[in-house]
C-alpha cells in the first residue's frame, strides 16, 4: 500500500526531478514509512511506502531488479504472492527479497504484460523496461487502487492521486464538460478515462497501458466480468454453498497476506457484520473492530451502534467506538475534501476520513464491506428499476440520475451546455454483450464502472490520507465472477424484493438477526444531509464566493433556488444537491485554486 508517481520524456530530455519531488511531497500522507526515487534517461519514478509485506528495507521501492534490467513501483497487495513465488522460483528465478512487490517484477519477466492476469489482488503499478525502454502501467480489475496520468506533447506523468499531478505544474485545469454532466448526473461518478479536469486522465480498470519513448500509447483491457449462468445449473443450496466458501476464501486472504494486524471497520451493517462472523467461522480470535458515529437529526440518527454492539457482544471483539461532534465535522470537513483525488459527494466519505484518522493510531490495516451491495443486489433502487417497463437506460435512469439532464441545463451557464453525455454512456454500458437479464446488465455495470468511482474510491482516498490500507473482500474477483453467474433470485430474492437475498441466508445464525433484518442503513452524516445552521452558512460562503463567482460553472438562479429551500431539494439517491454543488467548488478552492 503506497503512493507512486513518474513521469517518461518523449523530447530526449532527462525528467525533472523537481516536479518528481512535488509528486512525493503530495503522496506522503499515502506512505508515511519510507521515500524513494530512481532515473533512468527519460524516465523518472517516486514512491511513497506504507510498509505492510516484508517490513524490511529489501521491499523499499522503486525496487531496481538489475539482472532483469526492469524496476517498479507499485501500490497495492497481490493476495497470491507466496504461489506466484513459488511458481516463479521453479522457474529458475531468485529473490532477494520477501514481499508481492518483487513478485511483480519477476512475474512481469516470465509472462510480459500477460502477467496481470495472473495477479489476483487490488494493485496499480508501472514497470519500467530498460532493455525495451518501455514503460507498462496496469491496474486491478475493478479499481480498488487508483491510477491517474497527464499525458501531453513531449511526456507522460503519472501518480495515485490528481492532487500530484496538479503539483507538477503544468496540467490543463479547465473543466471537462463531460466530466461535469457525470459528476452532477451521475453521483459524482465519471467513468475512466476523464476527470473532471481536461488534463487528467485515469486507467481504466482492468485495463494496462504501453508507452515507448516515442510518445505511441498502447492500451489493453485484460479481464471482462460476464453475468450469463453457467452452463450446469445450480440448486439454491448450491449456489449459498458455493458463495459462502468463496466469501471464506477472501476473508482469509486478506488477513493471512499481511506482516501487521488487521482489523474490522464495522458499521452496523450487514456487510461488515458478516465479515467479523465469517472470521471468527474460521477460528480467528481478538479480532479487532472500529465503529464511527455523528450528530443525529430529527429526520436521521448519526450512528448505528445499536447494531454494531450486538456484532461486539456475540463474537467479543476488541472494539473501538468513536462518536464525533458537527463541529468538528464542519471544521475538518475542508481538510477532508483536499484529501479527495476526485470531488466526491458521498457524505460518508467525510464520515471514512474521521474514522481512518482515529482506526491508523491502532493499526495499518483493515478489511471493510464496500461492493457487497453492488454484487448482491443491496441498494433500494435494483428492486424498483428491475419492477419498471420501459429501455434499459429508462428504467436506469429514472431511479438513479441525481437530476434530469433539463435541470442540469438549468443548473450550469451557458458555456458548459451541451448533450446529455452520461445517458449516452449508461445506454452504451447497459448494451455490452454477455448479460442475460436487465438486473445482470445494471449489477454488471455498477460493479465495473460505477461503484470504482463511488464507494471504491473514497474508501481509498480516505484511508489512505492516514496511511490506512482498507481491503475490500467482496471484490474478490473470484468471488465477484461467481456471484454474476448466480441468478437475479440469489441478489433479489424469489420475490424481487429482498435485497441481497444470499448474504442474508448466509449470515442467519452468524450475525445477530436483529442486523440482518434491519431497513437498509447507509453510512450515516445527517449534517451533510439535512443542511442547516453552521452548515448551510458555509456553503452558502463557497457558493457566494468571489472564486465561485468568476469560476462561471453554475446559474446563480438556480443556485438561489436551492438556498432558497435547501431542504427540499434532493437527489433520487437522497443526497443534497446543495452538498453536490458546494462540494464540487471547495474541491476545486483547495485542490486546483491552491496551486495555480
Amino acid at each position: 500500500m503506497c503512493g507512486i508517481c513518474g513521469e517518461l520524456r518523449f523530447d530526449g530530455q532527462p525528467p525533472d526531478l523537481g516536479r518528481l519531488g512535488r509528486m512525493l511531497h503530495r503522496l506522503e500522507r499515502r506512505g508515511p514509512d519510507h521515500e524513494g526515487s530512481y532515473s533512468d534517461g527519460p524516465l523518472a519514478f517516486g514512491h511513497r511506502r506504507l510498509s505492510i509485506i516484508d517490513l524490511s528495507e529489501r521491499s523499499d521501492q522503486p525496487m531496481h531488479d538489475a539482472e532483469l534490467e526492469l524496476v517498479v513501483v507499485y501500490n497495492g497487495t497481490i493476495y497470491n504472492y507466496p504461489e506466484l513465488r513459488r511458481e516463479l522460483q521453479g522457474a529458475g528465478f531468485r529473490f532477494f527479497s520477501d514481499g508481492d512487490t518483487e513478485v511483480i517484477l519477476k512475474a512481469y519477466a516470465a509472462w510480459g504484460e500477460q502477467c496481470v492476469e495472473r495477479l489476483h489482488g487490488m494493485f496499480a503499478f508501472a514497470v519500467w523496461d530498460i532493455r525495451r525502454q518501455r514503460l507498462f502501467l496496469a491496474r486491478d480489475r475493478f479499481g480498488i487502487k487508483p491510477l491517474y496520468y497527464a499525458l501531453a506533447d513531449g511526456e507522460l506523468r503519472f501518480a495515485s492521486n490528481t492532487q500530484a499531478l496538479l503539483a507538477s505544474g503544468g496540467v490543463d485545469t479547465d473543466i471537462d464538460p463531460v466530466g461535469l454532466h457525470h459528476q452532477f448526473t451521475l453521483h459524482a461518478v465519471i467513468p475512466a478515462p476523464r476527470t473532471i479536469l481536461k488534463g487528467i486522465r485515469k486507467l481504466a480498470p482492468g485495463t494496462s497501458m504501453s508507452i515507448d519513448t516515442e510518445g505511441e500509447v498502447r492500451e489493453r483491457r485484460y479481464w471482462d466480468l460476464y453475468a450469463s449462468r453457467p452452463p450446469v445449473p445450480r440448486s439454491e443450496e448450491e449456489w449459498l454453498e458455493a458463495i459462502h466458501e468463496s466469501l471464506r476464501r477472501s476473508v482469509r486472504r486478506r488477513l493471512e497476506v499481511a506482516d501487521v494486524p488487521v482489523g474490522v471497520l464495522l458499521s452496523g451493517g450487514l456487510d461488515s457484520s458478516l465479515l467479523v462472523a465469517l472470521l471468527a467461522e474460521q477460528g480467528v480470535e481478538d479480532i479487532l473492530t472500529f465503529s464511527v458515529g455523528f450528530e443525529d437529526q430529527p429526520e436521521e440518527k448519526g450512528s448505528e451502534f445499536e447494531f454494531s454492539d450486538l456484532v461486539v457482544e456475540r463474537y467479543g471483539t476488541r472494539h473501538h467506538k468513536y462518536n464525533i461532534p458537527n463541529e468538528q465535522v464542519l471544521t475538518r470537513l475542508p481538510e477532508a475534501v483536499e484529501q479527495m483525488a476526485e470531488p466526491m459527494v458521498g457524505q460518508d466519505a467525510v464520515a471514512f476520513y474521521l474514522l481512518g484518522e482515529r482506526v491508523s493510531q491502532e493499526v495499518k490495516v483493515v478489511q471493510s464491506g464496500q461492493g457487497a451491495d453492488e454484487v448482491f443486489g443491496g441498494y433500494f433502487w435494483y428492486p424498483l428499476m428491475n419492477a419498471e417497463s420501459g429501455s434499459d437506460l429508462e428504467r436506469f435512469a429514472k431511479h438513479y440520475f441525481d437530476r434530469p439532464h433539463e435541470e442540469f441545463l438549468e443548473m450550469v451557464t451557458p458555456a458548459f451546455r451541451g448533450e446529455d453525455h452520461t445517458s449516452r454512456s449508461i445506454e452504451r454500458l447497459l448494451a455490452v454483450p454477455g448479460a442475460d437479464t436487465f438486473l445482470d446488465r445494471v449489477l454488471r455495470m455498477d460493479v465495473t464502472t460505477l461503484l470504482v468511482d463511488d464507494p471504491v474510491k473514497r474508501v481509498d482516498n480516505m484511508t489512505m490520507a492516514w496511511g490506512l490500507e482498507a481491503r475490500v473482500p467482496f471484490l474478490d474477483h473470484e468471488l465477484v465472477e461467481l456471484a454474476m453467474q448466480a441468478p437475479p433470485s440469489m441478489k433479489l430474492g424469489p420475490d424481487g424484493n429482498d435485497h441481497k437475498y444470499a448474504l442474508k441466508r448466509i449470515a442467519r445464525g452468524l450475525v445477530p438477526d436483529a442486523v440482518i433484518d434491519r431497513p437498509k442503513g447507509y453510512f450515516p452524516m445527517p449534517a451533510l444531509k439535512y443542511v442547516r445552521g453552521d452548515f448551510l452558512d458555509f456553503m452558502h460562503d463557497i457558493l457566494d464566493s468571489q472564486a465561485c463567482r468568476e469560476r462561471g460553472v453554475f446559474d446563480r438562479a438556480y443556485v438561489e433556488k436551492l438556498f432558497t429551500e435547501p431542504d427540499r431539494h434532493f437527489t433520487r439517491l437522497r443526497g443534497s444537491k446543495l452538498w453536490h454543488l458546494a462540494l464540487l467548488e471547495l474541491w476545486l478552492q483547495r485542490n486546483v485554486d491552491a496551486v495555480a
